[in-house]
């Protein structure tokens, strides 16, 4: 750029455009350009969006500010710059907002720094020095492999650097000065080819021929639990790798894919670069940049991942495309799915989503061909897939007794699944001991300050806790109503209360919990999966985390203890969620030789939902939940948009949403409006919180409608109005 240039830079920041800034005579900056500026008082890093010339309304030559400083790295690719405005328009958000999220890490920017990182030193264990769990798991992971940062060896053991630190302290770890953290080695297609099944050889080489060949596609991966389908898209990351093309994996909880990560290393030779919530500071520096720099070439991370700068992205997989975790609710709200298949039409590349239970969108436009589809009916290695048993939980008979939670028809299969030396699964899709704790003496019930929500007692932790805020509290003595002291009962069974009773029941059982609550970081998940492995747990009892992807080849028996669970409520995806995670844990059941049995206690047998899983009769359900929708012309068969206004005065808030319904474009006949009206979660955070939902027909466009109408009302800066395209939550 001649030296006198000026340049729009778009900053990370809830701006609605680019900022105009003068380019110094001694600077070369194209767009894309990382770049340092001033914002008053501050300094910003920002990218270089487009030359400042004929841009609109032009700022005076001489009140410009100008660029601090370039900084070194690859300019952001032109893609990724477009699929960031793609993402602002499509949810209604500043393209500031959304590049935050591409740029999620400024110290990135920043040149590395010299880090200190550690590894188990020569010396024996003090006699004086306690082996705390927490510092055991430490000694373990550093046992062998390189040297790792204090941040990393903490998050994987589940506990603070200090305790680390404390360790080197005592002379049983040793310092490592590391100017840099190791490269990413690049993974080799051809390391370790497992052998597939005919069904799953033609299945690879169709995948791996759309990636050979370039262009856009959008492909379902279609299979029952058990059938290989990672090992099948693994086929399609060898062929990307093969064509000098970066590969992105997105799983829905990547913190808790141990076992996902073991597979990949054992088929390419070295682990992929991850990207996820949980990583250390230094750590996620180094993994953006060496995505941006094209050094990472394969990449498994969770929904945010989809915004790292990739120079030369040729394949995307969405693993468990149905899973609701790849909705963003907070910020800008998106989902990462179907964001992942506007990054690939944008790129023309291949894109692949993988599931055992689709979604019913993803299968409307695999049957309407806007998708392609690749079925695997059947499991891989002859294994069959597992016998389903209702348990009719209204029957005296099957009904467990008072105030205990399984059925005398599941405890004998219980007991039978041990004695046959084989292992049991006990799924509650329910947290901590109790769901709701009352005074048994005034009826009052602890809930949280912040939240609409009653406080779950965890007995492990001694604490009552909030799951939508993370508020946590001391259990009381004594009621805070009538004062009565110990009055409270726990109502409800969570996983803990189950636990207890099997305990019970099952004296000499070896039981192990797996729940969000009781894993303190990855290492501990990946003990649990190896003790089960290995046979050293006769019983798993958890929640949704033991749903998806593990695979134990002497668990035969999945029992779910409240099957309805996931049913009630105005959620219109609540019967295709229920039968999706239900079929999920029930796929854990009878994987190899041995068959397996599920049987789930319900109160509601006859429901479509129940009979389909008894029946394994998917297409059925769907087709009829498919009618259904279609009939009132609820999503995919329709479009749908929510606006959420919340703030801490619970008068301005009902205020704006009275205004906004007062506004609502309610005179034409293809809109449908509701609301407005509280949310089930009232009060989030100690945010009050009212709802509006518009729905039309598929064929509209929401957004032009809905900027019309958010234009018509004045909004303070106390109130936020959320837009949300394509609701996935009704909370």
């Amino acid at each position: 750029m001649a030296p006198s240039a000026r340049v729009r830079v778009q900053l990370p920041l809830p701006l609605p455009e680019p900022y105009d800034y003068r380019v110094p005579g001694d600077m070369a900056l194209v767009p894309g350009s990382y770049v340092e500026v001033p914002l008053g008082p501050r300094r910003l890093f920002g990218v270089v969006w487009a030359d400042g010339d004929g841009q609109g309304e032009r700022v005076e030559e001489r009140k410009l500010r100008p660029v601090m400083r370039a900084i070194d790295l690859p300019p952001m690719p032109e893609i990724t710059r477009r699929f960031v405005e793609w993402v602002a328009a499509y949810t209604m958000s500043p393209v500031g907002a959304v590049l935050r999220m591409a740029v999620s890490v400024s110290a990135a920017l920043e040149d590395p720094r010299a880090l200190t990182a550690y590894t188990r030193s020569d010396a024996p264990v003090p006699d004086d020095l306690r082996l705390t769990p927490a510092r055991k798991r430490i000694l373990e992971i550093l046992s062998d492999g390189p040297p790792r940062l204090a941040a990393d060896v903490a998050a994987e053991a589940g506990c603070g650097t200090g305790v680390v630190r404390g360790l080197a302290e005592a002379g049983v770890l040793t310092t490592v000065p590391m100017l840099a953290l190791p490269r990413f080695p690049r993974p080799d297609p051809d390391a370790n080819p497992k052998t597939l099944s005919g069904a799953q050889r033609l299945a690879a080489d169709d995948l791996s021929a759309k990636v050979s060949a370039g262009g856009y596609s959008a492909t379902l991966l279609d299979g029952v639990t058990g059938s290989g389908k990672t090992e099948v898209y693994f086929e399609a990351v060898a062929a990307a790798l093969r064509t000098g093309k970066q590969a992105l994996v997105l799983l829905p909880e990547i913190a808790l894919s141990a076992q996902w990560l073991d597979r990949f290393a054992q088929r390419f030779g070295v682990r992929p670069a991850e990207w996820h919530s949980e990583m250390a500071p230094p750590l996620r520096r180094h993994t953006w940049r060496a995505v941006a720099k094209g050094e990472a070439r394969v990449v498994v991370g969770a929904r945010s991942a989809l915004f790292l700068p990739y120079p030369d992205l040729g394949l995307i997989v969405v693993d468990e495309e149905h899973e609701a975790a790849f909705k963003q609710e907070d910020g800008v709200i998106y989902h990462a799915r179907d964001m992942a298949v506007a990054r690939a039409h944008l790129g023309r590349f291949p894109i692949v989503l993988a599931s055992a239970t689709p979604s019913l969108e993803t299968l409307v436009n695999a049957e309407n061909g806007r998708y392609s589809r690749i079925d695997l009916p059947s499991r891989h290695g002859g294994a069959s897939m597992p016998d389903v048993t209702l348990i009719d939980m209204r029957r005296k008979e099957q009904a467990p007794p008072a105030r205990q939670w399984l059925s005398p028809v599941l405890r004998e299969a219980l007991s039978q699944t041990m004695l046959a030396g084989e292992q049991g699964m006990l799924f509650l899709n329910r947290r901590g001991y109790a769901p709701l704790t009352l005074c048994r003496g005034c009826g009052h019930r602890l809930q949280c300050p912040n939240c609409t929500a009653w406080l779950v007692e965890h007995r492990l932790t001694k604490r009552l806790q909030c799951h939508h805020c993370g508020y946590q509290a001391k259990s009381p003595d004594a009621c805070p109503e009538c004062e009565a002291e110990g009055s409270f009962v726990a109502c409800g069974p969570g996983v803990e209360r189950v636990a207890e009773e099997v305990a019970a029941l099952f004296p000499d059982a070896r039981i192990a919990m797996m729940t969000s609550d009781t894993l303190s970081g990855p290492q501990a998940l990946r003990t649990v999966i190896e003790q089960v492995k290995e046979g050293a747990v006769d019983l798993l009892i958890g929640t949704q985390v033991m749903a998806k992807g593990h695979h134990f080849p002497m668990l035969t028996l999945v029992g779910v203890v409240d099957a309805d669970l996931g049913l009630a409520g105005g959620d219109p995806r609540a019967s295709e969620r229920t039968f999706q995670l239900l079929h999920q844990v029930a796929g854990r059941a009878g994987r190899e030789e041995r068959p397996g049995r599920v049987m789930l206690q319900t109160y509601m047998p006859e429901n479509p939902v129940m009979q389909a899983l008894a029946s394994h009769d998917r297409d059925s359900f769907l087709a009829v939940e498919a009618d259904q929708r279609r009939q009132l012309e609820m999503p995919p068969f329709g479009r749908m948009a929510a606006l959420i206004v919340s703030g801490e005065d619970e008068g301005a808030v009902d205020a704006i949403a009275a205004a906004l319904g007062r506004a609502a474009p309610r005179d034409r006949e293809d809109l449908t409006i509701l609301g407005p009206a509280p949310a089930p979660l009232a009060i989030l955070r100690g945010r009050y919180r009212r709802r509006l939902l518009i729905k039309g027909p598929k064929t509209l466009s929401l957004q032009p409608v809905l900027y019309d109408w958010l234009s018509r009302v004045e909004v303070p800066a106390s109130i936020r109005v959320q837009v949300d395209i394509d609701p996935y939550s009704f909370l």
